[in-house]
């Protein structure tokens, strides 16, 4: 199994998967430039969520709903969106407990029924954007800890370096992935990036250079073992040696994910999609982009990319 020869082709599907993500990033961000390029729920961006069911009376509209939020707080802003036949999740600016009391009595006297709250959650726009830098410098905190520990771990193979950049291409690969997937959740579903997506973003990077690394470690090992083999076909035998574990290893991980997808709740659904995106993006982009991009550099392949263009030129 020849996996090195087609490496290019490999590359060009990691690319065909990331550029739709990333057109529906760029189409958030220009339609929601305060936010930026994903759908933000209240972790981010500060705010109230309320969400409650109604049981008895007839059941209200959802610009009822947004009524009585207007007639108790003029500048809520309430975002309505069902839950089910009888339940409602209504995002809206901090409120606080008095100001809640008064619109959840204004509900049940419109809907002549008895309102139960489900949840309810408010967090300050201060804390929002604390924790939207804290999101960032964890993301940039695990790269850079990855790449120095991949460096000082593969310290006795020559180009050392190489395999902590490759690992940090490939996390970086599965990232965009990712954040591809949740802006089109968005505009499709309606999903809002949260602690607990950014919670999925960092265990998918965990997983993605943990396979990684069990190639390169094996890589590693091959490098001296077959000294005198030219270095594509060693990696080459690098990654089938490896392939039935990774896969066998993934495999066990998202059979748990997709029964979870299906059977676990509404309550968990986004976080265990987002983990499921990650882990089968991490999956590939450790077999067919990590190890591919070892020899691309061994070779500097870089160099001979628009060679043939400028022989049929001239």
């Amino acid at each position: 199994m020849n996996i090195i020869k087609n490496r290019y082709l490999y590359f060009a599907i990691s690319l065909l998967v990331i550029i739709p993500g990333l057109a529906f990033m760029g189409l958030h961000w220009a339609g929601n430039p305060q936010q930026g390029p994903l759908p933000l729920g209240i972790d981010f961006t500060g705010g109230a969520l309320l969400e409650f069911q109604i049981d008895g009376g007839t059941m209200p509209t959802g610009e009822e709903i947004s009524r009585a939020y207007s007639q108790v707080s003029t500048d809520a802003a309430p975002i309505v969106q069902a839950l089910g036949d009888n339940g409602f999740s209504v995002r809206s600016k901090p409120t606080d407990e008095s100001t809640r009391a008064q619109i959840l009595a204004k509900i049940e006297e419109i809907s002549g029924g008895k309102v139960t709250v489900l949840n309810s959650t408010s967090v300050s726009a201060s804390v929002g954007n604390e924790v939207a830098r804290a999101a960032g410098g964890a993301v940039l905190f695990a790269a850079l800890a990855i790449l120095i520990y991949i460096w000082i771990a593969f310290r006795r193979v020559q180009h050392a370096f190489r395999y902590g950049a490759a690992a940090i291409i490939a996390m970086l690969h599965d990232v965009l992935v990712v954040l591809g997937a949740e802006a089109m959740f968005g505009y499709f579903l309606g999903w809002e990036a949260d602690a607990l997506f950014l919670t999925a973003l960092l265990t998918v990077i965990g997983f993605s250079v943990h396979d990684t690394i069990v190639v390169f470690d094996r890589v590693r090992e091959n490098a001296v073992r077959f000294s005198r083999v030219p270095y594509e076909k060693m990696v080459n035998h690098s990654i089938v040696q490896t392939l039935d574990r990774s896969i066998n290893t993934q495999l066990t991980v998202l059979f748990t994910l997709t029964a979870l997808a299906l059977f676990g709740g509404e309550s968990i659904r986004h976080f265990v999609v987002v983990l499921l995106v990650g882990i089968l993006s991490g999956t590939y982009s450790s077999i067919f982009n990590a190890a591919p991009i070892l020899v691309v550099w061994e070779n500097q392949e870089w160099k001979t990319w628009f060679k043939r263009d400028e022989e049929f030129a001239a």
